[in-house]
């Protein structure tokens, strides 16, 4: 596809295609959306999230952030951008604060970020970068007001670090592109490792209208749950409200949230495996390789293929 004068990836370099080159005479050809995977600056997941979506079958390049505050790299040739985990300048003031407030007053980083969203492309925000999206209202980005803090990604509400597996559930009436077609992740699990993944809404004038419109438009597309699927407080790691694990914006092609599905592309990565291995043997069961961390990213390059 072209997107904004921007060709996908090929395995035969068809970035590099000859001028006048029509779309039609390379439909067949299997093209790699191009994603910006964001790097630097207490950043830590990249290499984890590049090789996730190398595996859904994109072509995803590690840029730091500061190449595109200088524009060196533009974000307007890539299709997807992923704003993965890790602790962006320390977690000073707040998680995931200080990314934002560089997206939000560098020029150069504004202007991409914004850009990007209304030309519709996709965002992804895992952990601290869910937490960057949040705090500089790109989630949930009601009435695609993207630039309106609504919510807030606040301390754990055990006052303690969470690194852990968790069961997931996912809203099927979500608009979320991300999440589309993936059922309850009952075994393997999915990990999260954050010290302030609670959702909180507030009581603040404003806030049950944000609560409602969350509900009724399925904004939340990924809970904590139990074994059983079932949203109890046992099963939320944070006490984010409503089990929250996620959002997205009414689009769904923003979305955030605290696991690391990139640290569970393999299901030799769940804690069990060894386990359900043996088991599988005994029953003359061939186990997969692919863990359940894929399906997010390959939702997201599908998607693209297609726009």
């Amino acid at each position: 596809m072209i997107t904004e004068g921007v060709l996908m990836t090929t395995d035969n370099a068809m970035e590099n295609k000859e001028p006048g080159i029509e779309e039609k005479n390379i439909s067949s050809i299997s093209l790699k959306p191009k994603v910006l995977v964001l790097s630097g600056l207490g950043l830590n997941c990249e290499y984890e999230t590049q090789h996730a979506f190398e595996l859904a079958g994109a072509n995803a390049k590690i840029v730091h952030i500061n190449s595109l505050a200088s524009r060196e790299k533009d974000l307007k040739d890539f299709h997807i951008l992923a704003m993965v985990g890790g602790f962006s300048y320390g977690d000073y003031i707040r998680e995931g604060r200080l990314l934002a407030l560089s997206f939000k007053y560098n020029q150069a980083l504004n202007e991409q970020l914004y850009k990007f969203i209304d030309t519709g492309k996709l965002i992804i925000g895992i952990c601290n970068g869910y937490q960057a999206m949040v705090e500089l209202g790109v989630l949930p980005g009601l009435d695609k007001d993207y630039r309106t803090r609504r919510v807030v990604l606040d301390t754990n509400e055990s006052g303690r670090f969470m690194d852990d597996w968790v069961y997931l559930d996912f809203d099927p009436k979500s608009p979320c592109v991300f999440t589309k077609g993936i059922d309850r992740i009952a075994l393997p699990y999915t990990p999260i490792r954050h010290g302030a993944g609670r959702l909180v809404i507030g009581n603040v004038e404003g806030s049950d209208h944000v609560r409602k419109r969350l509900q009724e438009q399925h904004l939340i597309p990924v809970s904590y749950v139990d074994r059983s699927g079932n949203r109890t407080p046992e099963a939320n790691p944070n006490g984010s409200e409503f089990n929250a694990a996620g959002l997205c914006d009414e689009t769904g092609k923003l979305f955030g949230w605290m696991p690391h599905a990139e640290a569970a592309t393999y299901a030799i990565h769940d804690p069990y495996y060894s386990i359900y291995r043996s088991y599988a043997k005994a029953a003359g069961i061939e186990l997969p390789d692919e863990g359940p961390g894929r399906w997010v990213f390959n939702n997201s390059v599908e998607f693209s293929r297609k726009s």
